[in-house]
């Protein structure tokens, strides 16, 4: 999966206009909030967030910080949507935590080869740390569900890649 095909898949789950009272990053379009788009420049409406700028956003500040394009095809997914939903740092200790590198929340050198080495496990192992996690967030309560569908569909897409 290239970032173009990740970045579409993504705002399946992002969507598009959202201000939630519950929602710590308050004002979003397409998943991106109105902090980042504003420290990345844009300074109109949330609305007119265009696609084009939320594409370049979510290049700058998660594919490329994740090194998306190095990690293998069932992981890559899967952490840039957790970079996304919860942060580069933490979607990149969850990665080293499940393939036993030392959980610094960079991935270099170290974490790239233990990440080419790890199981047929690993994404589905990944998922359960990843939503583990998000049962402890005081907005559980509020988007729970959603975030449970969101790695649902990221493991239904595992396992129609390798059926």
């Amino acid at each position: 999966m290239n970032f173009d095909e990740a970045f579409d898949r993504l705002l399946g789950h992002e969507g598009g206009y959202s201000n939630h009272p519950s929602d710590p990053g308050q004002e979003t379009m397409w998943g991106v909030t109105a902090k980042v788009a504003r420290a990345n420049g844009y300074l109109g409406d949330m609305r007119g967030l265009s696609r084009e700028k939320a594409k370049q956003i979510y290049r700058d500040l998660y594919w490329a910080p994740i090194r998306a394009d190095e990690l293998p095809e069932g992981l890559r997914f899967d952490v840039f949507d957790a970079a996304v939903n919860s942060g580069v740092q933490q979607a990149v200790k969850w990665l080293q935590r499940v393939v036993g590198a030392a959980p610094d929340g960079v991935i270099g050198p170290a974490t790239l080869r233990a990440v080419a080495q790890a199981d047929a496990l690993a994404p589905a192992r990944y998922a359960g740390v990843r939503l583990q996690f998000m049962t402890d967030q005081p907005t559980w309560g509020a988007f729970g569900r959603g975030w449970t569908r969101r790695v649902a569909a990221n493991l239904v897409r595992l396992e129609d890649a390798h059926a």
